[in-house]
């Protein structure tokens, strides 16, 4: 898989994060995740159709993800498991869509399903695609997450 891919979702991450959660954050060196382990506490799973088909993922530490919801909600949250899930798979439909516009720059035209959030210690994430995952750490003020990305 051609590593140029990973510039928009490094991208759109920044962006996204910066205009919803006001966050800073900082990517770390991209690299072939081999497992299925996921690399936080709370995932959000998109499916990718069109020229490409694979999967996209981001999986932040529970830290992170409560910070991220307090700064989308303030003091408004109700139910902080359910903000979390809700909250988590916004940020990564918003990252999605914003990856993928940046991916049409290089000719490729993909589609997102809708996201699915998992939460909980210790939890797998299968990309549905024969390639190894592209995985990219980053980190900010809040903790850290991971974003991946796979496509056949």
């Amino acid at each position: 898989m051609d590593p140029a891919l990973a510039k928009p979702f490094i991208k759109a991450t920044k962006d996204v994060l910066a205009a919803m959660a006001a966050l800073d954050v900082v990517a770390g060196t991209p690299y072939i995740k081999k497992d299925k382990m996921a690399r936080g506490d709370v995932s959000a799973v998109i499916g990718i159709t069109g020229d490409k088909h694979g999967t996209f993922s981001i999986s932040f530490d529970r830290k992170t993800a409560v910070h991220i919801v307090k700064q989308m909600l303030g003091d408004a949250i109700e139910d902080i498991l359910q903000d979390v899930q809700d909250a988590m798979g916004e940020i990564t439909n918003m990252i999605s869509g914003q990856a993928r516009v940046g991916l049409v720059d290089m000719g490729l035209k993909l589609q997102g399903s809708t996201p699915s959030v998992i939460m909980g210690d210790n939890h797998t994430i299968a990309h549905m695609t024969s390639a190894l995952a592209i995985a990219i750490p980053f980190s900010c003020e809040a903790g850290t997450f991971t974003l991946e990305f796979c496509f056949d």
